[in-house]
């Protein structure tokens, strides 16, 4: 099967025909490729405050509750394309309701049948918790069934945390879709670097979607660095450097690769090393001091 991967950038939308005009020109040239599971952006959504005007789209409270007002025809537009296109979508996270009045962080996962289910981060960063008083999720993560594979999703800083993917492969992961939101350089690669390190200790395929270029109308959101890569463990039946696909910096655009779930299990069983198997071996072996 084909996955692809978006380096997707924030619009300034005039009204909603805009958005879905945007959506489904993406949609429908990531399925031209053959792509069956097409994904989306950590704040992708997040151009949706432009739907407020300007005024609105600059304000970090006033930004995330106008994205979240449009919640419900986000939703039906991505079972719409999800149908149309025969797809599995993991549409763009955005701000939802969360415990205590704070926002979440929330990823959902579309089907051809519909909504799959949703994934929220679990740990935030600095800005996130510190200025814009977005919360973790309270209901962990979760392992999606599918027809392609078991799904599983680490949001953006998620990705950096070797607990959190390993959990999910306990759970029978067999691909990690990570969507990221990065404004520098250092930030893109913390992400990058944390996605291939969690497909190589877990011999699986990971999706990486970042957001690209400027968006200086949306101080939550106003610089995007990224490339777009799918990953897998540098082993039998990968490429030697891990890149099964990637696009160039900051470049708009789909990255797309071809996989089998075999060769997943493959290397699991019999790979150059076995990375999967072994990691409960890591129990501390510090000698005397």
């Amino acid at each position: 099967m084909k996955l692809a991967a978006a380096a997707y950038p924030l619009d300034f939308l005039t009204d909603w025909n805009a958005y879905t005009a945007k959506l489904g020109a993406w949609v429908a040239t990531g399925a031209a490729t053959g792509a069956e599971l097409l994904v989306f952006p950590e704040y992708g959504a997040m151009e949706l405050a432009s739907l407020g005007g300007a005024k609105v789209a600059a304000d970090l409270d006033a930004a995330l509750q106008e994205v979240m007002r449009h919640a419900p025809r986000v939703a039906a537009l991505h079972g719409v394309l999800a149908a149309q296109h025969s797809v599995y979508i993991l549409g763009a996270s955005a701000p939802a309701r969360g415990p205590a009045g704070h926002p979440v962080n929330c990823a959902t996962l579309y089907g051809p049948k519909g909504v799959i289910g949703h994934q929220d981060k679990q740990i935030m960063t600095r800005f996130e918790r510190e200025e814009w008083n977005i919360a973790p999720g309270q209901d962990g993560l979760r392992v999606f069934d599918t027809p392609l594979g078991r799904i599983g999703i680490l949001i953006c800083y998620d990705a950096e945390f070797p607990l959190l993917g390993r959990a999910l492969a306990e759970a029978g992961a067999e691909i990690l879709l990570v969507p990221s939101c990065t404004e520098g350089l250092a930030g893109y690669t913390r992400v990058k670097v944390g996605a291939m390190a969690r497909a190589l200790e877990n011999q699986c395929v990971v999706v990486h979607a970042p957001t690209v270029g400027a968006a200086d109308w949306c101080p939550a959101v106003d610089m995007n660095t990224g490339a777009a890569a799918i990953y897998g463990p540098p082993d039998r039946g990968f490429p030697d450097t891990g890149i099964l696909a990637e696009t160039a910096l900051n470049a708009p655009g789909w990255a797309v690769a071809e996989i089998d779930r075999a060769t997943i299990h493959a290397v699991r069983r019999d790979g150059a090393v076995l990375n999967h198997a072994h990691w409960p071996e890591q129990k501390m072996r510090l000698g005397p001091g």
